[in-house]
């Protein structure tokens, strides 16, 4: 859910220790899990600001802000939602599924008790940028968003924000189930590091999932076209400096499971690693039960 402010006033220090005011672009109240929202502060960059003084120092600064006014932070997001109608209707259908029953619990959830993060939305996400971001303890999610333009009219091409979460999610399958990530693999790669080294990468995973993710699944390209194995997560590390991650495995756990083919439905392979719920893997005999 975004809550749009008037670019309200945070204050923070730089690094050389004098006060200076940080204004994020806006907020972003992600009601994506019912049992873990998340407050997302969010900074709207262009590809060529400097990705070392200006990008990873407004990120810097935005941790900073979030540590040392959380009660101005509340008070503005409860503000600007006690003027939205709509806003305060789709919460209101959240409190009804989730352990959260009113707004100064939730609030307190997502800014007192966790720690905000951050979403960079951004022409072109480039190597440099990724490398700054894993320097940084904030955690981080990168919205890349383009604008052709031909006469009088416009053509948006981005990333939706946990598509790779919530795209083809069948109906019947609640986010908060979601703690299998499925990784396509290769037969070189399968065979020595899936299953000499117990482990793979580089993976993109979205930072709201590294704490949900319990289980990694094999999906063996053509000519196998199949998930066929099976492992518990141990820990996800970041993979060198760069914004994806090696998942370990488990020793022992890895296993072959009852093969799940490619159903009828066209386009469901994963081309990229995609997530599903344990319980639902164990019962499917195709891709179809997986995902729409």
């Amino acid at each position: 859910m975004k809550v749009k402010t008037t670019r309200s006033k945070v204050n923070t220090f730089s690094n050389v220790g004098r006060a200076r005011n940080s204004y994020p672009d806006g907020y972003f109240l992600d009601l994506t899990f019912h049992n873990a929202p998340c407050l997302y502060l969010v900074e709207v960059e262009l590809h060529n600001h400097d990705v070392y003084g200006h990008i990873g120092e407004q990120i810097l600064r935005f941790g900073i802000s979030s540590e040392t006014d959380k009660y101005k932070m509340k008070k503005t997001l409860l503000s600007e939602i006690e003027k939205d109608g709509k806003k305060q209707q789709k919460l209101q259908e959240f409190f009804e599924k989730s352990r959260y029953s009113n707004m100064n619990e939730l609030m307190d959830k997502v800014i007192y008790e966790n720690k905000p993060a951050a979403i960079i939305v951004i022409d072109e996400a480039t190597d440099e940028l990724f490398h700054v971001m894993a320097q940084l303890t904030m955690s981080t999610e990168v919205i890349e968003v383009q604008t052709y333009v031909s006469g009088n009219k416009k053509l948006h091409r981005f990333s939706p924000f946990k598509g790779e979460i919530m795209t083809d999610l069948p109906s019947d399958i609640d986010a908060d189930e979601l703690d299998t990530i499925v990784a396509p693999a290769r037969e070189d790669g399968f065979r020595e590091e899936f299953m000499k080294n117990n482990c793979w990468f580089a993976i993109r995973i979205s930072g709201a999932m590294l704490d949900k993710i319990k289980y990694i699944a094999a999906y063996q390209v053509a000519p196998v076209s199949a998930i066929t194995y099976l492992a518990e997560v141990e820990k996800i590390e970041k993979y060198k400096d760069t914004n994806k991650y090696i998942v370990h495995f488990r020793e022992g756990t890895l296993r072959r499971i009852n093969k799940i083919s490619l159903g009828k439905k066209k386009g469901l392979a994963p081309q990229a690693p995609r997530y599903s719920s344990y319980k639902t893997i164990m019962k499917a005999d195709t891709l179809d039960d997986l995902w729409e």
